[in-house]
């Protein structure tokens, strides 16, 4: 199987402000196009030549995991954006926040005290 780099779904300057065109295309058009080309020069030959990528992900290792694991990592990164998101959340994830943290903005605060006093 070969890979192709995803395309977005969006502009590459959709999100700007919050990310900007560069850090997208950056990390889109090269870092993440680096590990499909690696990947795909890696797998001939091999049990996963002809496997999908979540397959690769739970079954290598080495450099053939490496470039998987940032493959699909960089994917679920770039489609989980939209330029018209955000806002609070609906649904079971609305009551599972107010459920725990009692509204949306005690989770907001929370959430920011606690990544805060993260380092790493």
């Amino acid at each position: 199987m070969k890979f192709e780099l995803i395309q977005l779904p969006y502009a590459a300057n959709a999100l700007e402000p919050v990310i900007s065109e560069a850090t997208i295309n950056f990390h889109h058009g090269k870092h993440l196009l680096a590990y499909v080309n690696n990947l795909n020069n890696l797998i001939p030959g091999t049990k996963f030549e002809n496997a999908p990528l979540e397959k690769i992900v739970a079954e290598s290792d080495g450099a053939i995991f490496n470039n998987a694991g940032q493959i699909l990592n960089h994917n679920l990164y770039f489609t989980q954006f939209s330029p018209k998101g955000g806002g609070e959340p609906k649904g079971k994830l609305a009551e599972a926040i107010k459920a725990t943290w009692g509204s949306f903005d005690n989770f907001k605060k929370e959430f920011v005290t606690a990544g805060t006093g993260l380092f790493g």
